[in-house]
């Protein structure tokens, strides 16, 4: 499961908004002073999915739509780590859809990251779940990762970014790290990442983009406030970004499901599994099937 050959260089175009989320997390983890031993990537598939392979750090490539079970299994498996999930919206939003709705109810204390560019880079183009009506023929409307999250009334960070705006981006990331690494539970940043080969959409998303925290009666810890204000950005013609969601005050009793489950810290990957240490139990397991 663990990467151990050394980053090689990105494969992506020049100018692919896959820079930018590479660039933050390098920056965020540099911030919060990660080792990059604590550190676990989790890639999924399309040109985001490759991200991990351009870190040193612990790495894994997910199977298509599965990063986010893999990478629970990895957060549950070691709960000290810092576990991140990247990939593409195809990924996430079409085959993975089933695991990005249960993510959220789970609550497990990581980062997913998914990179947005509207479409199917990696196999030529062709339009994703979030592609606009016209894009490559698309005639169904595009799905709305954010709307989505805030219905789902669990106490999780919940973002969207722009690789155009990578100070703000970086921001956000460290703050949604530091969210897991309370192990305050699920944490999800939707980056709006043009692909300058199929869709390039940076000077459209420059010009649409609107940071919510700049709106009237903005309050991150309402979720019914954030839906509004996110549905009226969107009729305007405008892209709300910015933090969604961020638990209030009463809710930082709240725990990921890894703290839930595992209260010691230790977890399987780190556990005691000598004879000795668990004779005791071993014991009772046969007696009881005896």
């Amino acid at each position: 499961m663990v990467q151990s050959a050394k980053p090689v260089q990105p494969i992506w175009c020049p100018g692919c908004g896959d820079f930018g989320v590479l660039a933050a997390v390098k920056k965020a983890a540099n911030e919060l002073k990660i080792p990059p031993y604590q550190l676990a990537l989790v890639g999924g598939i399309g040109c985001s999915g490759s991200i991990h392979n351009f870190l040193e750090v612990n790495g894994i490539h997910a199977l298509h739509g599965r990063l986010l079970a893999q990478a629970i299994g990895v957060k549950l498996a070691n709960p000290q780590l810092t576990v991140v999930a990247a990939g593409g919206d195809g990924d996430g939003y079409a085959i993975g859809m089933g695991h990005f709705i249960h993510a959220f109810k789970h609550n497990v204390s990581l980062v997913y990251l998914v990179m947005n560019n509207e479409t199917y880079g990696l196999t030529k183009g062709q339009a994703s779940p979030t592609s606009q009506i016209g894009f490559e023929g698309n005639i169904e409307h595009p799905f709305d990762s954010i709307l989505t999250s805030l219905s789902i009334p669990v106490p999780n960070f919940i973002a969207r970014t722009f690789s155009g705006d990578p100070k703000t981006m970086t921001a956000i990331l460290v703050e949604a790290l530091k969210f897991t690494q309370d192990h305050r539970g699920f944490a999800f940043i939707e980056d709006l990442s043009p692909c300058v080969t199929y869709n390039d959409t940076y000077k459209l998303w420059r010009e649409k983009v609107q940071d919510v925290s700049k709106l009237d009666g903005y309050d991150p810890t309402d979720r019914q406030v954030m839906f509004r204000l996110c549905q009226e950005t969107r009729e305007k013609g405008k892209i709300p970004v910015g933090v969604m969601h961020r638990p209030s005050d009463a809710e930082k009793g709240e725990i990921g499901l890894e703290k839930a489950l595992l209260p010691d810290d230790l977890g399987p990957a780190r556990a005691d599994l000598s004879i000795d240490a668990n004779l005791a139990s071993y014991t009772k397991l046969i007696r009881s099937v005896t």
